[in-house]
């Protein structure tokens, strides 16, 4: 009986052992990322946005592309819908998203993040000789636009629910029904509205103002989402992040895309 007991202990035991170096092995692979996918929408100018080549452009584009450089990582790119972006991150489609995504407390329930690079106003903008006046009072029955499932889509339906509140799938259709007078306001990032405001919509559009960040809603900052168990893939873009910010390689390509500073 005591040799039965021993033969089972041992078998435990090595069995023990090699879900454990199976356990070690799959984190030591887990650390070996040499290819990364990364989505993003391309649709959201001057991030991210496909040109009339259908090509990748935008900061964001060539941000990512330096730190893949950085990392010494080769890198694919896959464009995809953002109101089915982070369902397809989880679904293995890619591995990281960069794609102007607040990391709010809502999405870390489903994604983590990489450190934030970008941090920008929120503004609104409307017709010119339009009230600069954007409180929720003010704008009671107003027709106000901005993506949908996005940060300002949540603030407008926390906070202007006397507007016509009015989502799009894209930020660029909330621009053109702007331009084509079919909306009243929009609320949505400044350097998006900006780019807007100096292209098709400086002759129709002017800024009505600045939003106060809603800290619950907007999070902190812009980061890269990537699935909770990928750890090592998230601690390779924050360092890869952290030192674009000190040799000035961040700041290099800011200043090709912007005017100001975005940290």
């Amino acid at each position: 009986m005591k040799g039965f007991v021993r033969l089972i202990a041992g078998a435990a035991l090595a069995a023990a052992s090699f879900a454990s170096l199976g356990t070690t092995g799959a984190l030591a692979q887990q650390k070996e990322w040499k290819e990364i996918r990364i989505g993003t929408e391309g649709a959201y100018p001057p991030f991210n946005n496909l040109n009339a080549k259908k090509e990748l452009e935008g900061f964001e584009i060539d941000y990512a592309n330096m730190l893949c450089e950085k990392m010494k990582v080769k890198c694919t790119w896959v464009v995809q819908d953002w109101d089915g972006i982070i369902p397809a991150l989880l679904a293995n489609k890619y591995d990281i998203i960069i794609a102007g995504m607040n990391a709010t407390d809502e999405r870390k329930k489903r994604v983590d993040f990489t450190s934030v690079y970008t941090k920008t106003p929120i503004w609104a903008i409307s017709a010119k000789g339009a009230s600069t006046d954007i409180s929720p009072a003010a704008l009671k029955g107003k027709a106000v636009g901005t993506q949908g499932a996005t940060i300002h889509a949540n603030f407008l339906e926390k906070y202007y629910k006397d507007s016509n509140i009015r989502l799009y799938p894209t930020q660029e259709e909330a621009n053109l029904d702007l331009l084509n007078g079919r909306l009243d306001y929009i609320i949505a990032d400044s350097l998006a509205l900006q780019d807007f405001l100096d292209g098709k919509g400086k002759d129709c559009c002017q800024k009505a103002g600045e939003v106060t960040r809603d800290p619950a809603i907007h999070g902190p900052g812009v980061g890269g989402a990537v699935r909770k168990e990928d750890t090592a893939l998230k601690e390779m873009w924050s360092k890869a992040i952290a030192e674009s910010l000190a040799d000035g390689s961040y700041k290099k390509i800011q200043n090709k895309w912007f005017k100001i500073d975005l940290m």
